[in-house]
């Protein structure tokens, strides 16, 4: 295995399948900032050659991080297809991009491929993509899940309602629930960020959320985004709710930070399923980003690309309802600007499918990252071409309880028009019912919160 290469007249010598990966990654101001990039473009360019060259077994031979010292590590490589491995195991990091993109390989032959790959390997991929050729590629894969509902359908783009409130008062969290599915937002899901996560409070706005479903017979499903062991002591207590939520990370120490383990998701996976709401068979949520590792100090020296990619690596054991990525949250110190937060961006949407993962996406950023509107709605558009299966419902796109940006009411109408899609076929049959929609187009009762007030 050759892990140097020499570009204008300098030899470029790498120590480990782990340094390729990590100087081959696009510039991120998290790995300079840990010592882990490229130092210049043209060692990067050097990195990617000899990645290139790589075989799939040399990937899956030198692991990132140990077998046996990494909980993530275990999940993935024991959830692989030995069969499909062995046949696509001599192919180049090269040759598996080309196979990609090629105008023959359909979503059913990736998909199959999929099941053999490792989440080095489809980080490694990755990073030699240009951000078209993660478009396209993405484009190619159609994921769908079912809770109470399905969403993922070719020709639609869904909606999670994020209905926060800055101290949890439900009236406050009615109205935009009202004013969200005014605009034709919430097939995805109800999903409420709580400001404070107790049981109590857990429970309250998961019995609040579902009898209002319930009442205007909405064909979505509902969440509540405290702590997943909180979650679950509200569903025992009785809550009615339909997917569990929980963040997940790419090593096993960045989860312990997180107070997770794979026994924690193995035991709320078998809770919701035997007492939650929706028949499912997919009945968790989870939310990943680049950088959270490196921001709790748990990225063992490996790139935060590579560790998101292992992220959904450990995700996809659990077959979840739903993936949302929201890679711009942390901020400047691991993703530094607009460029970098569209790249991070196309990259993860693209590499969770790949995992095979039904996708959606929050192209993010906090108001103290070098980034603003016209980069947020860069990246959503592209990845809308890319097939992403959700967007954010935040109203005006400024979520006050989490003090962030994110794509909004307006903007999630605009999406749909722009691209021709359509929502989840039960919402919009629903929307129509109620005269919101109309041919797949909103009406003039449209955007008005009242409209739920005066029927």
């Amino acid at each position: 295995m050759l892990l140097k290469a020499t570009l204008f007249g300098h030899t470029y010598q790498f120590n480990s399948v782990k340094e390729v990966l990590a100087k081959a990654n696009e510039k991120k101001s998290g790995d300079e900032l840990l010592g882990l990039a490229a130092s210049t473009a043209t060692e990067r360019n050097a990195a990617r050659y000899v990645l290139s060259e790589l075989t799939l077994e040399d990937i899956r031979s030198h692991p990132v991080i140990p077998y046996d010292v990494d909980e993530v590590t275990r999940v993935i490589e024991d959830d692989i297809n030995s069969t499909i491995y062995n046949e696509i195991k001599g192919w180049t990091v090269g040759y598996l991009r080309e196979w990609l993109l090629d105008h023959g390989t359909t979503c059913d032959d990736i998909r199959r491929v999929s099941r053999g790959l490792n989440s080095e390997m489809i980080a490694g991929v990755t990073k030699l993509m240009s951000s078209m050729d993660l478009v396209y590629a993405a484009s190619k894969i159609r994921i769908t899940s079912r809770a109470q509902t399905e969403i993922g359908q070719k020709g639609t783009l869904s909606f999670r309602l994020q209905p926060n409130h800055p101290f949890d008062d439900w009236n406050g969290i009615l109205a935009t629930i009202m004013e969200g599915l005014s605009y034709g937002s919430g097939d995805a899901i109800i999903g409420i960020n709580p400001a404070e996560d107790s049981v109590g409070g857990t429970q309250l706005l998961m019995q609040n959320s579902h009898d209002f479903i319930q009442k205007w017979k909405i064909p979505t499903q509902n969440c509540v985004l405290s702590h997943i062991t909180t979650q679950m002591q509200a569903v025992r207590a009785g809550a009615p709710v339909a997917v569990l939520f929980q963040s997940i990370a790419g090593s096993q120490a960045a989860n312990q930070s997180f107070g997770i383990n794979a026994s924690t998701l193995n035991e709320a996976q078998d809770l919701i399923r035997q007492f939650g709401t929706a028949p499912g068979p997919n009945l968790l949520y989870f939310e990943t980003g680049q950088g959270s590792e490196m921001a709790v100090g748990c990225e063992h020296g490996v790139d935060e690309m590579t560790l998101e990619a292992r992220t959904y690596g450990f995700g996809r054991h659990y077959a979840p309802f739903m993936v949302n990525n929201v890679s711009g949250f942390i901020g400047p110190e691991t993703i530094y600007d607009g460029k970098q937060i569209i790249r991070a961006n196309l990259e993860d949407h693209f590499m969770g499918k790949l995992h095979g993962l039904p996708m959606g996406m929050a192209p993010c950023y906090t108001n103290h990252t070098y980034a603003d509107q016209n980069d947020q709605e860069i990246a959503t558009m592209l990845l809308t071409m890319a097939g992403a299966n959700y967007f954010m419902g935040v109203p005006m796109g400024d979520d006050v309880m989490l003090s962030y940006q994110d794509t909004g009411f307006h903007d999630d109408t605009t999406l749909r028009e722009l691209m021709g899609l359509r929502p989840a076929p039960e919402f919009e049959a629903w929307l129509e019912k109620l005269g919101l929609m109309a041919h797949g187009r909103l009406t003039e009762k449209a955007g008005d919160a009242s409209f739920f007030l005066r029927n």
